[in-house]
């Protein structure tokens, strides 16, 4: 019997192919004029103010684990290069910057000389000055010219909202030299009777990398003016391409500067990221290209005051009697009700779509009790709204209409939300870049902020909140992405062959797997090689090939049963899960239940409704060792990593009573099984081992289901995942071992990096893996250590005792992690 934890992004496999402050990863305060004021604070209350207003309910003071304190920081100036334009400068001068911070000047300097460059300092550094300094005067410079349409240049952002907010700064700050920049947004929003003109005349255009992959590459002829004549490629909060999605990213602009080559162009890159480990290595790994890092943060910070919050316990119990806490969504929708009834601008921000409706839900509930006009002043704002609702959203924050607002990640990247006094995070977001990203929300103005990370009942965040250190004295995570994963390239190179004939040259700029697909591709009939190199051979978008934000197939519409209307959009490869029948899916506070779900046509009907409680998936999982790339002996057992292929099916689902999580009742499911081929990392322990460890037969299946589910819990402090990006497996005696193995694995086709990360971080992870166990308070296993909301399994069976020594066993033979000596570039 085989017990899983499976990844929210299973996809269809395409075939067999008080602590020292951290200053590098806090928030930031941009850098006004010096003598005026950033903002006017009024009356505004001081952050530790603000959460001793918070802990002063009954039991509240208790539920804080620990308060860092991060103090002030003044910040370093220096001037502008001087062939920055002094049209620019003054325009700059003009939005109240008199001068640049140090790390400003410097990225603007690269960027002059012709050096890509990452910007990778604090959230509000400053980083969108840093290079638009450089593409303003570049610009000018082209606007200039006597002949042609000068100099253009490209924006990238990981959403349309970042997207139309960077195109508001830039119109506003560029608004003194006239008709010089003339920015426009080219996205899936964009009218058609604009995008001829956003061809034609803009000279900056914002845009995304799907946008850029379905769009422009494939129309390039279309688009030959403004490529011919590109000099700068902006790359804004490059941090968040990693994983699959990153690996994407990566082909996609390896096509682009292959089309910009083909018209003559050779821009410079300019990278934006949060603070990360070797940031000039992972945007190499992005762009192809050599790129100069930029990372000492030269700008000023505001105090931040950061809390650590863990709900409290409940009376109620949960799967096998296990002690449940209270859901970090109600703990979260009830500071945000009382931030708001404080009068305190905040944010929170949600892991999940459901979760951010949830929360908007319970906390206008809770404001009409005390004034009917307050509900209006909190929203809930997610991926899957319509670009009307979203607009909206971000103009009612910017004005102030919004007090509170409850959100997903799509908020967090980069929107200049001035004016916020507090982030609540609810639940550790996976990487401590973003944490950092989020708590810098806040105190954009230069003010203090106060920034509180609300602990989910699960064995990371309860890790987390009792480990300070983890967050505060550990630098952040390495970005990684793998651009030559089979089941990312290959649908790469027959888009690139569908825009440009490939020819051997190109081998080198697409990677060192190039030589080795081609061949697979003309048996597939998908590329024919013919004198002047490899072409498309089908009639349809070879782009459509490639879903690079790792969907596994074209989205769900979740349409409303007896209206006809369309809510939103789901990812295909999520349906299973979240609109199965019977789901209770959420969409702007309005609860509707899923009536049919029709797979053939990707369509999800719903009606409206109210049931007391939420829907949770059930599945099961199988997995087959297909190759073994390496493995070490760790004592008697041994640690392996390589590729193996997952089969998953969801079977059932359970309904939970909202706020306490209280299962009231089991459903089965019909739908089919999906296979995934993927990479892994997994580990034996011989009988001898299991006799050392005093684990006997009727409790092994429940010590390496729990070490499994623990392990998957605590991978995304070594590598830059979250669980829900991972699936495990665990079973007394594998087919293919022919011993007790746990599985670790990437829940995307040909693997992420993370199960390679963890394979070279293993002797860390599961060290801190059994700490957790061991440390949990409970006696027999909780969410907080070993069980997971998710399992496959009902978290049946499991042993804490059992994963202790299991893991403790392991553990003492364990050689030093492989990366010690031999680092993997990511």
């Amino acid at each position: 019997m085989a017990f899983n934890h499976l990844p929210a992004a299973m996809h269809d496999a395409l075939g067999p192919l008080s602590v020292t402050p951290v200053t590098h990863s806090v928030p930031m305060a941009k850098n006004h004029r010096p003598g005026r004021p950033a903002e006017s604070r009024g009356s505004r209350p001081s952050p530790a103010m603000i959460l001793d207003r918070l802990a002063a309910g009954a039991g509240r003071a208790a539920r804080i684990t620990h308060t860092e304190h991060l103090p002030p920081r003044s910040g370093t100036h220096a001037i502008w290069p001087d062939r920055v334009r002094p049209e620019v400068i003054s325009a700059i001068e003009e939005a109240g910057i008199d001068h640049p911070w140090a790390h400003q000047a410097a990225a603007a300097e690269h960027a002059l000389d012709g050096d890509s460059v990452v910007i990778a300092t604090g959230t509000a550094s400053g980083k969108s000055l840093a290079y638009l300094a450089p593409v303003l005067s570049t610009l000018l410079d082209g606007s200039e010219a006597p002949n042609g349409r000068g100099a253009t240049a490209l924006y990238l952002a990981p959403t349309k909202a970042l997207a139309a907010d960077q195109r508001r700064s830039v119109k506003a700050l560029a608004a003194p030299l006239g008709n010089a920049v003339r920015p426009a947004v080219y996205d899936g929003d964009t009218p058609v009777e604009e995008r001829e003109w956003v061809r034609q005349y803009a000279n900056y255009v914002l845009t995304n990398p799907d946008m850029l992959h379905r769009g422009i590459l494939p129309s390039h002829p279309r688009w030959s003016s403004f490529l011919r004549a590109l000099r700068f490629v902006v790359i804004d909060e490059c941090h968040t391409y990693r994983g699959v999605f990153g690996s994407h990213v990566a082909q996609v602009l390896r096509r682009l500067r292959r089309l910009c080559a083909r018209y003559g162009a050779d821009p410079v890159f300019l990278l934006a990221s949060a603070t990360s480990a070797d940031p000039a290595v992972a945007a190499g790994r992005l762009t192809g290209l050599p790129v100069v890092e930029v990372s000492d943060d030269a700008s000023p910070r505001g105090e931040l005051v950061f809390a650590l919050w863990e709900p409290p316990l409940t009376d109620l119990h949960g799967e096998k009697g296990a002690p449940v806490r209270r859901t970090a969504t109600a703990e979260t929708a009830d500071l945000l009700t009382d931030l708001t009834l404080q009068g305190v601008r905040s944010v929170a921000f949600v892991r999940s779509r459901r979760g951010a409706e949830l929360i908007s839900v319970i906390a206008k509930e809770r404001l009409a009790e005390v004034d009917r006009s307050l509900p209006k002043r909190v929203a809930a704002y997610r991926g899957g709204y319509l670009p009307e609702e979203r607009r909206a959203l971000e103009r009612a924050l910017h004005s102030g209409e919004l007090l509170g607002l409850a959100a997903t990640t799509a908020l967090e990247l980069g929107i200049d939300v001035s004016g916020l006094d507090s982030v609540v995070i609810c639940g550790y977001p996976g990487t401590r870049a973003s944490l950092w990203q989020q708590a810098g929300r806040a105190g954009r103005s230069g003010q203090g902020a106060l920034a509180v990370l609300v602990a989910r009942d699960d064995p990371l965040d309860t890790y987390l909140v009792h480990h300070p250190e983890a967050l505060f004295r550990q630098p952040v995570e390495s970005t990684v992405l793998d651009p030559d994963n089979p089941y990312v390239l290959a649908p790469h190179l027959c888009a690139a062959a569908a825009e440009l004939p490939l020819t051997e040259a190109d081998i080198a700029l697409f990677g060192p797997a190039v030589p080795g697909l081609l061949p697979q591709l003309e048996a597939a009939k998908l590329l024919r090689r013919r004198a002047s190199g490899w072409h498309w051979t089908r009639r349809e978008r070879a782009a459509d090939l490639a879903d690079i934000r790792g969907g596994g197939g074209r989205p769900v519409q979740i349409v409303e049963e007896g209206t006809g209307r369309l809510l939103g959009t789901v990812d295909a490869a999520a349906a299973h899960t979240a609109v199965h029948e019977g789901a209770v899916h959420l969409h702007q506070g309005r609860t509707h239940l899923v009536r049919k779900l029709d797979l053939e046509d990707s369509v999800a009907l719903v009606e409206q409704a109210e049931p007391p409680y939420s829907t949770v998936a059930r599945d099961t999982t199988a997995i087959t060792v297909l190759e073994t790339d390496t493995e070490i002996p760790w004592g008697q057992g041994r640690l392996c990593y390589g590729s193996v292929e997952v089969t998953n099916q969801v079977v059932s689902f359970l309904r939970r009573k909202l706020i306490t999580g209280e299962v009231l009742g089991e459903t089965k499911l019909d739908l089919p099984p999906r296979t995934l081929r993927t990479r892994a990392v997994w580990w034996t322990v011989t009988e001898d081992q299991l006799d050392a460890a005093r684990i006997n037969p009727e409790i092994l299946g429940g010590a390496l289901h729990a070490a499994e589910h623990a392990s998957i819990g605590l991978l995304p402090l070594f590598a830059t995942c979250d669980r829900w990006d991972i699936g495990g497996v665990s079973v007394p005696l594998h087919p293919d071992t022919l011993l007790p193995t746990v599985f670790v694995y990437d829940g995307h086709p040909g693997g992420a990096g993370f199960a390679e990360r963890a394979f070279h971080t293993a002797r860390s992870w599961l060290t801190a893996t059994r700490e957790a166990i061991a440390s949990c308070e409970c006696e027999a296993g909780c969410p907080s250590c070993i069980q997971s909301p998710k399992c496959g399994n009902g978290n049946d069976p499991l042993h804490k005792r059992g994963a202790v020594r299991l893991l403790t066993e392991l553990l003492r033979a364990a050689p030093a992690d492989p990366d010690e000596a031999t680092a993997p570039e990511d």
